[in-house]
Order: C-alpha cells, then structure tokens, then sequence
C-alpha cells in the first residue's frame, strides 16, 4: 500500500530537520567546553568590572524587558508609543560584538583536531564568559538584537554562536559607534578583501581584535608525492593536482608566511589586535591572548 502525502515528509524537509537537529545537538558540547575554557583562564585574570554606568549620554535604545524600570527615560518615552532606555558612553564603548567566519573552509581539519569553525566557536563562547563576568555586554553581529550580559546573555550569545551560519555581510551590520569587534576567521579569503573590511569597520569607527585560526597542515604543508588539493565549498573550481608536493613545500610555506605578515600589518595599520591560534594548541593559551588584547583595547 502506498503512503499517503500526509505520512511521508519531502526530502528538502527530513534534509532540513536532520541539519536542524545535528546542529542543536553539538550547542551543549561547545557550551560545555566554553566554559570549561573560561574558568580554566579566569582563575589567571582579574575582573574587568567598573565602579559607575558613565555619564556622558551616548544614545537612546528601545526598551527590553531585561531592563530595570528605573532605567526608563519616561521624557524621550513620553514623545512616542514606545518606551526607551537612555545610553551612556561608557555602555556603549564597553560593548563586544563577535563574528565567527562560517565558511565551508573553516569546516575543515587535516588531523585529530577541532574543525577551525569549532575551535572559533569555542574561543569566542568563551571569551563572552569572561567579558560578561567582567560587567562587559556581548552579542553576535548581525544576528543578535542588542548586547546583553548577566547569564541569560552568555546563554543569548552561545546559543546564537553556536548556530550561526557566519555570513560575510553580517560584517556590514549596524553597530554603535566606538564598539569593539572580535572577528575569528582563518582570513583565507584574501588579504585585499580583509583590508576593505576592517577599513569599513574602523571608519565607524570601531575597533577589536582579530583571531586568526590556522590548522597546522595549511602552515606547514607536510605532504608529499601526488596530492589532490580542493577548494572547499566549491564545485566551480577544479580541483588542482600537485606532482610531487615536497617539491612545492618552499615555496608554498613563504607564501603562506607572508599572507600572515600582510594580516598583521594590515591589523596594525588599522589600529586592531592580532591573536594567532593553531587548532592543535591548547585553547587555554590563545583565550589568555584573546583576554589581555581586550584588556588593552579597553585602557585605549
């Protein structure tokens, strides 16, 4: 007997649910391991929380039901059917925005290591721990609708970093003024193309720091004799072949060298940070990095 339309699910949507429920179920895992991370790191730093909320008003948001009643700006609420928040400078200054790069390169590993996506992901979950137990507001850019902090906005952050997709244009989202960015990615993407990036950034202006995640192999080049190299996430661009690939290690390692160097100045230029991180490292030491870098940012 045949099964009725009603009885059998489309293929796009079993497609879409198994994605669904595949993505859901590595969040605890990451979040475990975040915090795992975090508290390792905390027991090394100091807090980063600070006597006052500001004075110096920075702008008006609109209100959320986390925020204190007393919070309330009833004059500027009065004008309209919305209520508002009224924003001082230090709050807007001492917000992070996080991007995780969430292309089909940064799913990839050469050995018994993380994916540099779940590395990415892993560092900045935890990275949020330690600014929001800090007094600090964190958010995913371009996915979260404000900053927050206290533990439901760890909760927000995780979650959202956990499922996002990591979309390029989500670099173009708005953002206050002053705020600071951590950008994880393995900057593969071209050092021209990051150069427009974090200059469309910084005339926000806006500043941060950047994680740059490598794999041990794309440094170091350790294979030999016939190798088949494929651009991930491509079905365009052929795949190249590489005779004997010892021949090519070099050649291929100073130019993977010098891309290092160009991010790097190109970070400086700008007026940003720069933390390397190799997936087959300890996390602990490239969060430790990631932490003092912040710390910085905040004393400019």
């Amino acid at each position: 007997m045949a099964l009725s339309p009603f009885t059998r699910a489309k293929p796009e949507v079993t497609s879409l649910r198994r994605r669904a429920e595949t993505l859901a179920g590595s969040f605890p895992g990451l979040q475990a391991e975040a915090e795992r991370v975090a508290a390792i790191v905390a027991q090394g730093v100091h807090g980063r929380r600070r006597a006052g909320t500001g004075e110096t008003f920075w702008q008006y948001r609109p209100y959320d039901s986390s925020d204190a009643a007393r919070s309330i700006d009833w004059r500027r609420s009065a004008r309209s059917d919305a209520l508002f928040v009224r924003e001082t400078e230090w709050e807007a200054s001492n917000t992070v925005w996080m991007w995780r790069d969430g292309s089909a390169g940064m799913d990839w590993s050469s050995g018994d290591y993380p994916t540099k996506k779940d590395r990415a992901s892993v560092l900045s979950m935890a990275l949020a721990a330690l600014l929001i137990r800090g007094g600090e507001r964190c958010a995913v850019l371009g996915e979260s609708e404000r900053p927050r902090t206290g533990r439901a906005g760890l909760e927000r952050v995780t979650a959202r970093m956990a499922r996002s997709m990591g979309a390029a244009e989500n670099l173009r989202a708005d953002i206050p003024a002053h705020a600071r960015i951590l950008i994880a990615s393995d900057f593969l993407d071209g050092a021209e193309k990051w150069r427009e990036r974090l200059a469309r950034l910084t005339a926000r202006p806006a500043s941060g720091v950047l994680l740059h995640i490598i794999d041990p192999a794309e440094e170091n080049f350790p294979y030999t004799g016939r190798v088949r190299l494929k651009y991930p996430g491509s079905g365009v661009i052929e795949p190249l072949i590489v005779g004997r690939a010892e021949r090519a290690r070099e050649d291929y390692i100073a130019r993977f060298a010098a891309h290092k160097q160009t991010m790097a100045n190109t970070a400086r230029r700008l007026g940003w940070s720069l933390v390397t991180h190799h997936t087959d490292q300890p996390a602990t030491r490239a969060l430790a990095a990631l932490y003092t870098a912040f710390e910085g940012e905040s004393r400019r």
